[in-house]
């Protein structure tokens, strides 16, 4: 990053949801990075203070507020903290997410709504609290951390894949309804990410496969033509592109950092 890059957010405000760590931390500090006072929430409060102090670091302004995205009380209460700590936003990443799978046979209801609750109805909780003040200075970012399997199907994350889908399908509405008042609305749909949820995704293969943690995870890595997982920086890039003036043009999008495995 140039340093004509680091001021291109200069005076905006930016939240970030599931910043604790992975790709949401990531993309906090690349927002700081590049000029923008950032609050950010998570369920852990260590993680949440941690990230606030290295905000600060930068010089930037950093508010932390633990918020369980799946609980409409909690969002309310998150936004208003968000707005009193920064007097407002510009840039809403929508970032909270978690992946589980299980054969369609016999699938658990629970992990259903689980699914659902915290990669979509989470988006739908925090982008109607945080939208009427970007309707009201008429402009905003929005950003959703999608998936690549927003974009296609996949074996065993019958859930996962049905709340990703929404959660592009919700981008694309909004981007619609918003483009009015200069809001732009898009989807990040990365592939597998170098972060403690795919670490997760392959503890589970392991266990359930009896493959070695090392051959799991070359497993994951072949689902990429490139052969390897996505860094979490390299999502955090995208992020600051689409936040920034001169992505004004680019809305309703899904953008897939995934290696070249889904070319559309």
């Amino acid at each position: 990053m140039t340093n004509s890059d680091k001021t291109t957010l200069v005076g905006k405000r930016a939240v970030v949801t599931g910043a604790g760590r992975g790709i949401g931390r990531s993309i906090a500090l690349a927002l700081a990075e590049a000029g923008a006072e950032v609050a950010v929430s998570a369920r852990t409060a260590n993680d949440i203070e941690a990230l606030v102090a290295e905000i600060r670091a930068t010089g930037r302004q950093g508010v932390g507020v633990t918020c369980d995205v799946t609980v409409p009380e909690q969002v309310q209460q998150m936004m208003t903290a968000v707005t009193e700590g920064l007097g407002g936003i510009d840039i809403l990443v929508n970032n909270a997410g978690n992946a589980g799978s299980h054969k369609f046979l016999n699938h658990p209801d629970e992990l259903w709504q689980r699914m659902l609750a915290v990669n979509l109805t989470s988006i739908y909780y925090v982008t109607k609290a945080f939208v009427p003040m970007l309707i009201n200075q008429r402009s905003g970012r929005i950003i959703n951390i999608a998936s690549i399997a927003s974009r296609v199907g996949g074996q065993y994350i019958a859930a996962y894949t049905a709340a990703k889908h929404g959660a592009l399908g919700l981008t694309r509405a909004l981007a619609v309804e918003l483009l009015p008042y200069n809001i732009t609305v898009n989807a990040i749909c990365p592939g597998y990410v170098n972060t403690p949820m795919t670490d997760a995704s392959i503890s589970n293969i392991k266990a359930h496969t009896g493959m070695t943690e090392a051959q799991a995870r070359e497993a994951l890595e072949k689902t990429s033509p490139q052969r390897r997982l996505i860094e979490a920086d390299e999502v955090a890039a995208v992020a600051v592109f689409l936040a920034q003036e001169s992505s004004r043009g680019i809305t309703g999008q899904a953008i897939n950092i995934d290696g070249g495995s889904v070319m559309s």
